[in-house]
């Protein structure tokens, strides 16, 4: 099995510890945490996942019928659900 984590670009990684570290501070702890959070996702989710459930959010957050597929979609609300779940492993193992 190809490693999972590795497949997710750096410069994604960082998007996600820079705004991870504006909500949990400036610090060289906060830092740790947030590069660990973002690991434990990418060793769960693959990229694709990933990167399909941020837009799927994304979406949801426009209004009008354009969007209304990524609102009541159960095949995307699973996708979302998935990357919830990595999230809620993410935050146990990295900021306890």
């Amino acid at each position: 099995m190809a490693d999972v984590s590795n497949d997710y670009p750096t410069v994604e990684k960082a998007d996600y510890i820079f705004g991870c570290m504006a909500s949990n501070g400036q610090t060289r702890d906060s830092l740790e945490r947030c590069s660990c959070s973002i690991d434990t996702i990418a060793s769960i989710l693959p990229y694709s996942e990933y990167e399909e459930a941020e837009v799927i959010l994304r979406m949801n957050k426009i209004a009008g019928q354009s969007s209304e597929l990524f609102r009541t979609s159960g095949d995307l609300h699973d996708k979302v659900a998935n990357m919830r779940r990595a999230q809620a492993e993410a935050e146990v193992k990295c900021f306890p």
